[in-house]
């Protein structure tokens, strides 16, 4: 494997209020027809649509010298909303759709992200996103906590996320950063392997998320 693409990793960025990503095709996953909007007293159920919802990321070493920046897509997904408000919801991604920044899925940089060194996508092929709480901050700003799972391990997460609902029509743009290495993502960390110099990658990751509602 070239170096030069090992030492990328997700460090996924985006701008925080509001970068969008590329519309792609209906995938077969998604929620069905009647489900894009359930109504149970005040609350609604808004089908995530997955044509105009996207996570996009940036790779870099630990110096950050070399980057790659790229997507990767929602396979389907809900937001409960009640009274304008978020309360909860949960987001799939498919994993099998991780491109670079040239929207190419078939390369060595890619190819290595699905392998067992960081996310081993033939195993564990979906991550899932379950938000559980949703507190104001400041106007349409919130803190929103959830559990997310990666590699078929969950921990719970908080972040800032700028959310509007507009004629039953939900946005919602979001930075989260973890550490990877909670989710058994160790590949050439400097927490566990020595000697690695600029070859060290970093153990954070930043997922920025752009959500919309059909």
């Amino acid at each position: 494997m070239n170096k030069n693409l090992t030492i990328s990793f997700l460090i996924i960025s985006v701008s925080f209020f509001g970068c969008r990503g590329p519309v792609k095709e209906d995938n077969n996953n998604n929620l069905s027809e009647g489900s894009l909007s359930v109504h149970a007293g005040n609350e609604k159920y808004l089908a995530i649509d997955t044509r105009q919802s996207v996570v996009t990321w940036k790779g870099s070493n630990l110096a950050g010298s070399n980057s790659h920046t790229g997507f990767i897509y929602i396979s389907k997904g809900e937001l409960n909303i009640e009274n304008e408000q978020l309360i909860g919801g949960t987001v799939e991604v498919d994993m099998n759709t991780i491109q670079d920044e040239k929207h190419q899925s078939n390369n060595g940089l890619v190819d290595h992200l699905k392998e067992p060194d960081f996310f081993d996508v033939k195993k564990f092929p979906l991550s899932t996103f379950v938000i559980t709480k949703s507190e104001p901050i400041n106007g349409g700003n919130k803190k929103v906590t959830g559990n997310l799972t990666i590699k078929g391990i969950t921990h719970s997460v908080s972040f800032p996320a700028k959310i509007e609902i507009k004629n039953g029509i939900a946005k919602l743009n979001a930075k989260l950063v973890i550490d990877r290495t909670k989710w058994n993502i160790r590949y050439k960390s400097g927490k566990f392997y020595d000697l690695l110099a600029d070859q060290t990658i970093s153990d954070s990751i930043e997922f920025d998320i752009n959500l919309v509602t059909k």
